[in-house]
């Protein structure tokens, strides 16, 4: 089969996320807008798949110090090394979960955001081409899976909570037996957010 014809039903939606990141620019690195905060990065990868675009997803190790046991990107600190957040969310999900660089066809970054463990994550978008032989690194994946792009991003799946006696909220996105929620599900709905606000003011 035909790359066009194995990835039709994923077209309509990688020309808006092509769209999307064409028209702004990227936003600051972390370190520049928050200097408080150490500077993250994860990959959003948006799988190319027949059926349409699914989101690599991880459950983190229950043995890590951040976020044990949670649904995340694949990702983690800003090393000196790394040249930018994109550098950075390549080399953290070749070693988390074996994802070639080659493999990912950078779009670009989402704004920017922070979370309560003193990080400021950057969000790299990314398109990824099967085939994929992906391997968890028992250190700090315990599982990889996929979920359908249009099932998290339709904000009638999103679900807004309040933590107990302060005004900040977080999302949460049910999906099967997985709770998505945190940062995974705010630059998910930060995504589906940006995508609306295009189409409404086209």
């Amino acid at each position: 089969m035909s790359r066009a014809g194995s990835n039709a039903g994923a077209g309509h939606s990688v020309e808006r996320l092509r769209a999307l990141f064409a028209e702004g620019e990227f936003p600051p690195a972390a370190a520049f807008v928050r200097p408080d905060l150490a500077p993250a990065a994860v990959l959003v990868p948006l799988v190319l798949r027949e059926e349409g675009l699914s989101v690599l997803l991880t459950r983190r190790s229950r043995h890590l110090n951040h976020h044990p046991g949670q649904i995340s990107f694949p990702g983690g600190r800003i090393d000196e090394a790394d040249a930018s957040p994109e550098a950075a969310a390549l080399r953290e999900a070749s070693e988390e979960i074996a994802l070639p660089a080659s493999r990912v066809e950078v779009l670009g970054r989402l704004p920017d955001f922070p979370v309560g463990t003193g990080f400021l994550i950057s969000p790299v978008v990314g398109l990824v081409r099967p085939p994929l032989d992906l391997r968890a690194s028992p250190a700090e994946v315990d599982e990889i899976f996929e979920a359908p792009l249009s099932f998290l991003l339709n904000q009638g799946n999103h679900q807004r909570h309040a933590f107990p006696g302060e005004k900040r909220h977080y999302w949460s996105i049910p999906w099967k037996h997985y709770a998505i929620w945190g940062a995974t599900a705010g630059i998910l709905r930060g995504l589906s957010e940006a995508l609306a606000q295009r189409e409404n003011f086209r």
